[in-house]
């Protein structure tokens, strides 16, 4: 039996600073309609399924390609605690509805100088060239999110 703890598994580390507060960079992550509007590299658009925030609860999504095609994606969020830090599970769904190896995604937000630093940390993938992929979205993903975070102004008053 191995220790997990001494696996050499690569991890996918990503720290980005936005300009906001800590609590609307979390709920950025944890309302459906917020989600919709930044995740996925550019050209996707994100289509929520269910997202449920809350330790055992559920998320699922689809990221459509700009060609149309679907790529489903859901997990099982473990820790869940506002505006600090989201834990979560996450696994690509096949078309034969088989899932990929799961990851575990931990977010962690903390004030930086009049905004938030958020540290993102994906641990668990099958490859270095899974990971790679996944290092390629998600910084477009957070390119996004700083867009988000500074035009949707609307958005930040009714939520």
């Amino acid at each position: 039996m191995t220790n997990p703890d001494a696996d050499n598994t690569p991890e996918l580390v990503l720290v980005r600073r936005f300009d906001a507060p800590c609590d609307l960079v979390f709920r950025a992550w944890t309302d459906p309609k917020a989600l919709a509007q930044w995740c996925g590299p550019h050209g996707f658009k994100s289509v929520g399924d269910r997202l449920e925030a809350w330790p055992g609860g559920r998320h699922r999504a689809c990221l459509i390609a700009p060609d149309g095609e679907e790529h489903w994606v859901g997990g099982k969020y473990l820790e869940v605690e506002p505006p600090h830090r989201l834990v979560f599970t996450h696994a690509w769904e096949t078309a034969t509805g088989e899932t990929s190896p799961e990851t575990v995604v931990t977010i962690t937000f903390r004030e930086s100088d009049g905004g938030t630093e958020m540290t993102f940390r994906q641990s668990g993938f099958a490859s270095a060239s899974s990971l790679e992929g996944h290092e390629s979205g998600w910084s477009q993903s957070f390119e996004r999110l700083s867009i988000f975070l500074g035009t949707e102004s609307k958005w930040t008053n009714h939520a």
